[in-house]
């Protein structure tokens, strides 16, 4: 029995993930990242780094140790776990979304950070500018507000009828601000009126589908958040209970939602890998220009019509890159 015991201590210790407090010698380098939410929500996303980093020669446990740290959805806890990966002096930080890079710049000016995805990151002070970032920041930034209101267009296009269209989004997350100037213009050219929609909890989903109800909201477009991410199931489910033709991000098709228009995280996550082994190497943050994402994805989910009681008009069909059946 005591063998049988010492084997099994053994086995526990090889598969506990290795961290900046167990490396063995030979790890060269040590990753550090910044999660907004849940391991589960991030688990595509991190399998495609951990992939990109694969193709540049880093095996987890030879040559790099990852940490990571997760505020699951509770952004006031960013600021606390980005201390905590500096304090255990990672090589570089890699983080999603504008909350978490904010975090971790305010945590440290010296250690590098690579953004996964972030919204518009020159508007939010993030950086300096794409080309020449600046300080310790760079990575992947979107054409964030840019492509919230190319939603509108798309969902004004998809269902004609709509004329009160609500705006999710989560004010903790300071990317909404150009969001919001960007929306406000196209809704005019479209003739429809914005409902801003805010909620800074998942706690709070339900009150805001029936707060949008009340205001006779009657299509919504979802804006990026990780917190919504997290919950898109949800978020599909809560569309459809209420009736509501909506479009948001990848994940919320994927979930059953209506329609979606963005870019591939896992694609962005996976550059995200280039951009960290090019600073393991000796590249500085503020001369590796920002990348900006050029493909933009439409999908279309013809169940979520259906139930709706929808037609897609052919002319967006053939324009969709995915539609599901």
């Amino acid at each position: 029995m005591r063998g049988l015991a010492l084997i099994a201590l053994v086995v526990c210790i090889l598969m506990t993930p290795l961290t900046a407090e167990v490396q063995p010698r030979s790890v060269r380098h040590h990753i550090g990242v910044l999660g907004a939410t849940s391991p589960s929500t991030y688990a595509p996303f991190i399998e495609a780094f951990r992939q990109g980093l694969r193709e540049f020669g880093y095996v987890e446990g030879k040559n790099i140790a990852i940490t990571y740290r997760w505020a699951d959805g509770r952004y006031e806890r960013l600021p606390e776990l980005a201390a905590e990966l500096v304090r255990l002096n990672v090589d570089v930080i890699v983080t999603h979304g504008t909350p978490g890079t904010q975090a971790a710049k305010q945590a440290t000016k010296t250690i590098p950070i690579v953004m996964a995805a972030v919204g518009d990151a020159v508007a939010t002070g993030l950086i300096a500018g794409i080309a020449h970032p600046g300080g310790n920041v760079t990575g992947s930034s979107l054409f964030f507000p840019e492509v919230v209101a190319k939603r509108l267009e798309l969902l004004k296009e998809g269902v004609p009828r709509i004329t009160r269209i609500g705006v999710l989004l989560n004010p903790g997350n300071a990317a909404i601000t150009p969001v919001i100037k960007a929306m406000d213009p196209v809704a005019k050219v479209l003739q429809v009126d914005l409902q801003y929609v805010e909620i800074a909890s998942s706690n709070e989903l339900q009150s805001a589908f029936a707060t949008m109800a009340r205001r006779r909201v009657d299509a919504l477009v979802i804006v990026d958040d990780a917190m919504f991410i997290a919950h898109a199931t949800r978020l599909a489910d809560l569309a459809s209970q209420y009736r509501l033709p909506t479009v948001g991000f990848r994940e919320y098709v994927e979930a059953g939602g209506l329609m979606a228009y963005g870019v591939s995280l896992p694609d962005l996550w996976r550059i995200a890998a280039s951009f960290v082994d090019r600073i393991l190497k000796g590249a500085k943050p503020a001369a590796l220009p920002v990348e900006q994402p050029s493909k933009f994805e439409l999908l279309i989910n013809r169940k979520a019509a259906k139930q709706l009681g929808l037609t897609i008009p052919p002319s967006l069909l053939l324009r969709a890159d995915e539609v599901t059946p």
